[in-house]
């Protein structure tokens, strides 16, 4: 298999007025790092503009672009899976569509990773333009509390934005979850890792693809993903409120004896209320983690790839790459393609001399 010095891989959604500057840019910026031995590697995930239309335009007139298009949204974090998973560099940049990363950070990124014989360059945000003060607040919240509470140190104030080698990468493919959160799960794979400090810019078009609900979701992945502190809390309080019981019983007890009459509607209800409300917050708790372990269990695919247009020189290993529509027949895929690129539940991740084979 022909493996390009560098891959640059960009997951997109709804990104159909950034594509052309995107592409431009990175083309430039690649070019700039490694001349013309690179691919660059666009994600449709299932847009409802006409990114895909845009994507295949510009398939047609570069040669180094890869396009994909997933059967559906699978949403950001598998669609970049899906990337990682059919790209095949030997160093990954990993960068959004929205161009709030500048691509143009590559060569020295590459710099940085040649000069301290770094295997992962991730990013960290210095500045954030064009954001909101609630953004930032909570985003800044949220890589903290991650912080105290996963058993893996994730890095303060980073996104997906990176440049990886391809032995990182390979073993972060050789980790088959399906509620993946990548930033953490590159921290978790370990090598050598540097910081790559930056200043954030404002986004070039369109609005967000993370809302609050997409947000609360991945932070709910995020900490579910790496950490038991949940369920350790889970039981931290059930031993607080078996002490305040006990206590409880006591002064029950001292004004049965006393022939003072236990009295107050109102504490009883207090006492119903918070128990009640810790209850069905550590069941909520218990049922994530059985809901991710009844997810993972069926051991589907990550991705269905519908379409691809453009030079592809990676296989799915990870998720599942339908075949081309037979010609004259519409309906029928191709099996010859199809097969080769089946997903098994035993063939979750190559190694990398496998990947190389195939």
């Amino acid at each position: 298999m022909y493996r390009p010095a560098l891959s640059v891989v960009v997951p997109c959604y709804n990104e159909a007025a950034c594509l052309d500057l995107l592409h431009a840019r990175v083309s430039a910026a690649a070019r700039a790092a490694v001349g013309d031995d690179h691919e660059i590697v666009f994600i449709n995930d299932g847009s409802r503009d006409d990114s895909w239309a845009v994507m295949q335009q510009l398939a047609k007139t570069d040669p180094r672009l890869v396009a994909i298009n997933l059967s559906r949204n699978h949403g950001h974090q598998l669609a970049l899976t899906a990337g990682l998973d059919l790209c095949a560099g030997d160093q990954i940049l990993i960068i959004d569509a929205d161009l709030q990363d500048p691509p143009e950070l590559l060569t020295d990124m590459r710099r940085t990773m040649a000069a301290q014989g770094a295997d992962v360059v991730y990013a960290v945000r210095r500045r954030r333009e064009g954001e909101t003060l609630f953004k930032k607040a909570t985003a800044a919240a949220f890589y903290r509390v991650l912080d105290r509470v996963t058993d893996t140190p994730i890095p303060l104030d980073t996104g997906d934005f990176r440049l990886m080698s391809r032995r990182a990468l390979d073993a972060l493919l050789s980790l088959p979850e399906q509620a993946r959160f990548i930033r953490g799960m590159v921290a978790w794979i370990g090598f050598r890792q540097v910081p790559f400090p930056y200043d954030r810019a404002e986004r070039h078009a369109g609005e967000t693809n993370y809302p609050l609900g997409k947000m609360i979701r991945l932070a709910f992945d995020a900490v579910t993903g790496f950490s038991t502190a949940p369920l350790r809390f889970a039981s931290h309080v059930g031993l607080a409120l078996t002490a305040v019981s006990l206590l409880l019983i006591v002064y029950i007890a001292i004004g049965w004896l006393s022939g003072t009459a236990v009295q107050g509607w109102t504490s009883t209800m207090l006492v119903t209320v918070v128990l009640g409300a810790v209850q069905m917050f550590v069941l909520g708790m218990i049922g994530e983690y059985l809901g991710r372990l009844y997810i993972e269990s069926k051991r589907r695919p990550l991705y269905i790839v519908a379409d691809v247009a453009g030079p592809i020189q990676g296989h799915a290993t990870l998720g599942f790459r339908a075949g081309p529509l037979a010609s004259g027949r519409p309906g029928e895929r191709d099996d010859r393609d199809a097969g080769r690129h089946r997903y098994t539940p035993d063939h979750v991740a190559l190694q990398p001399e496998d990947r190389l084979e195939q």
